[in-house]
């Protein structure tokens, strides 16, 4: 079964043929899936809202992954109700740290994610939110199954986005 592993920014719509990974800290990674299509996507994206500007979608932003995903569900002509959702991240990774609200990266993009989703018609059926640390995500189109655990803290520099 070909793998593909998602960078910060990186977006992959496919077929039941695919396993989707992924590592996430304050990041927030969305799969969609067509239980019917057995089609889906993952997006891994870094920050909330892209400036505005011309150009296509930037799935490093919350609002460009959203973008592609209805890109692809038009595509398939599919609507987002037909898709399951699930949404994870957000963790963070410095709780020692006092960060201000409108600088709370983790925060702001798991809000930016969930108000985006509900906008364009898209339920989640699973949310998994907060906490401190590195997960590893796993998405198989096959089957629609996501699969998350905690990776360990690492001992030297920070931990992934």
């Amino acid at each position: 079964m070909p793998e593909v592993f998602l960078h910060p920014g990186d977006y992959h719509f496919g077929g039941a043929d695919t396993r989707v990974h992924t590592v996430l800290g304050s990041c927030v990674s969305i799969t969609l899936w067509h239980p019917g299509l057995h089609v889906g996507g993952m997006c891994h994206y870094m920050l909330p809202v892209r400036r505005q500007g011309d150009g296509p979608p930037d799935t490093r932003y919350a609002d460009g992954a959203i973008c592609r995903f209805l890109r692809d569900v038009r595509h398939h002509h599919t609507t987002p109700q037909q898709y399951e959702v699930k949404m994870f991240g957000g963790g963070e990774q410095f709780p020692h740290l006092r960060v201000p609200a409108p600088l709370d990266v983790a925060g702001n993009n798991v809000q930016a994610g969930v108000s985006l989703l509900e906008k364009y018609g898209f339920k989640l059926s699973v949310r998994e939110f907060g906490g401190t640390g590195a997960r590893r995500l796993i998405f198989d189109i096959a089957t629609g199954a996501v699969w998350m655990r905690a990776l360990e803290p690492m001992p030297h520099g920070g931990p992934p986005t």
